[in-house]
């Protein structure tokens, strides 16, 4: 496996491309904008996604998408929302033996579906992997040391792909639990929005440090309702993940709700985003996946209810505090 493809050219894809280049993989990128391959192929930087960031002139962008599959590997990046879409585009010219590798994390907002899911309703016969912990396009980028899970039907098919990304700052540890894995990776971004929520509220470190934790213990309920092992929301790409994301300062999905606990309208945040908010299309789906399982989930419930607009800010918290006095289990 000598020849990587990134699908999906934002700044998550182009960090992966130049980890891939790192490894000793060729590498193509492939973008939908005209505009975006011509500046990386011309001036080696994606100055939209990852600007400063200097690319290796070998590490090519394209708009064909025949010309993309035809590598050894498929990283596939798109938005959550847009898998869908990007795979059909793929279909005809993807071969049934490619590695497809899903770094993308999210809920399909219409199906519920996972990834995974998503990308086996059009590709049937390729090998499927999850890639997902804790980790930031620049810090990949800039060669930081950076620790991820590569998760695979099996250890010798996550064996047999490592090699095309995994370096000495790209650690990749293996997994076979797809489902608990792409779970942690897509519904920490909810919890992450609710302790932004507390920080911008002023209330306290105490608070935030609550939320990831009972966070984290309702989005595992739900991991091991579908499937998943506990063990795996101890790891990186559970604990890791929920933690980078809910309490770093670079994280989208936290700084979205810190506007939102200082006071900005969230129809106005909304509007004026101009990168994507994971946590904003992920909880309607893990919100109707716990319905569906029976899966006790107050937090994702409240954070629902608030970006949805059906209920204030301040119910965030007053949903949760005024509950009737129990025993709770941790």
């Amino acid at each position: 496996m000598q020849h990587v493809s990134v699908i999906g050219a934002g700044a998550w894809g182009t960090a992966l491309a130049l980890a891939a280049f790192r490894a000793g993989s060729r590498v193509t990128l492939w973008s939908i904008s005209l505009d975006e391959v011509e500046t990386i192929n011309l001036r080696h930087e994606n100055v939209y996604r990852l600007p400063g960031i200097p690319l290796d002139p070998n590490i090519q962008a394209t708009l064909s998408a025949e010309e993309a599959a035809r590598a050894d590997v498929l990283i596939l990046t798109p938005p959550a929302q847009c898998m869908r879409s990007t795979c059909e585009t793929f279909q005809p010219f993807v071969a049934p033996h490619v590695p497809l590798v899903i770094a993308s994390k999210g809920i399909e907002h219409d199906t519920c579906l996972l990834m995974s899911e998503v990308v086996r309703e059009i590709f049937p016969k390729n090998p499927i992997l999850i890639l997902s912990g804790p980790s930031f396009a620049h810090d990949v980028a800039k060669k930081l040391p950076v620790a991820v899970v590569l998760a695979a039907e099996t250890l010798d098919i996550g064996r047999q792909v490592a090699p095309v990304l995994a370096s000495a700052s790209f650690r990749l540890y293996g997994s076979t639990d797809l489902i608990g894995v792409q779970v942690g990776g897509a519904c920490k971004n909810v919890i992450a929005i609710a302790c932004g929520i507390a920080e911008g509220r002023g209330l306290g470190d105490s608070a935030s440090a609550a939320l990831l934790t009972r966070g984290l213990a309702e989005i595992t309920r739900l991991g091991c309702a579908l499937g998943a092992r506990p063990e795996t929301f101890l790891g990186l790409a559970g604990a890791g993940d929920i933690t980078l994301t809910a309490l770093s300062d670079q994280s989208r999905n936290r700084s979205f709700g810190l506007a939102l606990g200082r006071g900005t309208p969230l129809q106005e945040l909304l509007a004026a985003k101009d990168t994507l908010t994971e946590g904003v299309h992920t909880v309607a789906g893990a919100h109707a996946l716990a319905n569906h399982h029976q899966i006790h989930m107050p937090l994702t419930a409240v954070m629902h209810a608030l970006l949805c607009g059906e209920e204030p800010i301040d119910a965030l918290f007053e949903r949760i505090l005024s509950k009737p006095l129990t025993f709770d289990a941790e």
